[in-house]
């Protein structure tokens, strides 16, 4: 994983250093900021793999400054903050961000997070990137991250977006709640599985033609992509 491309964004100058020191130690780059306007601002341009996004920061804060960055993006983001109450860790985590980690950490504990997300993503591209799927008026193109409905471009959040790929590339599989959770948000994630409810919810409002297939709920199990035999 070595050269890959940090950026740490901490209104602390002092811990912002020292967690670039940790990183680069583990054979990682980084860039430093200091607030939330300037981490959206030097994103696109710096292109990082993984970003460090303190929570409390001024101007826009780590929740805006991570939902500004899943526009664009679907790098990992991993929270640093002192909050450590669990409606701040669902909050961050249904916005897009991948993990979450309360300050003060162990060093260990933060390189070891980020080589996790890092493997993660990376596995999950991997594994998307093989081949397009089709359905009627549904193409999902994983190597562009893509998805077009109805001959237009859907615009869906990442999560949204995983968990569409996951039932689309199992059709006429019965997926449980739990399954999907780990897929899409990973096995530590404080949550519960009324958020795979919500975000499947927000994915059949976007789905909302009369089409020969669909996501069904699969009572007492989970969700499905019924297809026509």
């Amino acid at each position: 994983m070595s050269n890959l491309k940090i950026l740490v964004v901490d209104d602390d100058k002092h811990i912002a250093k020292l967690i670039s020191l940790y990183m680069h130690k583990e054979g990682f780059e980084t860039m430093e900021v200091y607030n939330g306007r300037e981490a959206v601002d030097v994103f696109p341009a710096y292109a990082p793999f993984l970003v460090l996004l303190d929570l409390m920061l001024p101007g826009l804060n780590g929740y805006d400054v991570c939902k500004e960055i899943r526009k664009i993006s679907s790098v990992p983001i991993i929270m640093l903050t002192a909050k450590g109450e669990t409606f701040d860790k669902v909050r961050g985590l249904e916005l897009g961000a991948d993990d979450y980690i309360v300050k003060p950490f162990d060093p260990r504990e933060l390189t070891a997070r980020v080589k996790a997300v890092l493997r993660r993503y990376e596995s999950n591209n991997a594994g998307n990137s093989v081949v397009a799927i089709d359905f009627p008026n549904l193409h999902i193109d994983p190597a562009r991250h893509i998805v077009i409905y109805h001959g237009q471009e859907l615009e869906l959040p990442p999560k949204e977006y995983e968990l569409l790929l996951i039932l689309a590339q199992n059709p006429g599989q019965p997926m449980t709640r739990d399954d999907l959770l780990t897929a899409c948000w990973g096995y530590d994630y404080p949550g519960d599985t009324r958020t795979v409810d919500v975000h499947i919810m927000r994915i059949r409002e976007k789905l909302n033609k009369d089409d020969s297939w669909g996501i069904k709920t699969v009572w007492g199990i989970g969700y499905k992509l019924e297809v026509p035999k």
